[in-house]
């Protein structure tokens, strides 16, 4: 996951997308503005402007969203107030949550490596007692020691 200055360039670069589109619908879809002396035949039909009012909703919509998470990042970012010793804090507190995760990390690798095992040899027993069901002669001789 990125930082957080990296997810507000992120948002800000996402806004300014915004914004570009929603002018480009804008002159996509505009009522063209009536020249006196010059005659245009064309309007819009009721679809169009249906369609017009649509993208004017989605990119309201889409634009607000995208300054509340712009606003709610700078909430979040580090303010001026916070002093170096904050930080060290704060970075101290954070060393000691990661040491106490690897350690359970480790304990929980460990019960892993127990429990493999155990499944392994229940593995092997299994097979070879499929291998001592399919030669039940091998299992007479296994009982008979050689005489030497």
């Amino acid at each position: 996951m990125a930082d957080r200055l990296t997810q507000l360039q992120d948002t800000i670069n996402q806004q300014a997308e915004h914004f570009c589109n929603s002018i480009g619908i804008l002159q996509q879809f505009s009522i063209p503005s009536k020249f006196p002396g010059f005659e245009r035949s064309g309007s819009q039909t009721p679809q169009q402007q249906q369609n017009q009012e649509d993208y004017a909703m989605l990119f309201a919509t889409l634009i607000s969203r995208c300054a509340k998470d712009i606003d709610t990042l700078i909430e979040s970012l580090p303010s001026e107030e916070s002093s170096t010793e904050l930080q060290v804090q704060s970075l101290r507190r954070l060393e000691a949550e990661n040491k106490e995760a690897a350690e359970q990390l480790e304990e929980v690798v460990r019960q892993g490596e127990i429990l493999l095992e155990k499944i392994q040899g229940a593995l092997s027993d299994i097979a070879q007692s499929q291998l001592d069901m399919q030669n039940p002669a091998l299992i007479l001789n296994k009982d008979v020691k050689p005489q030497l």
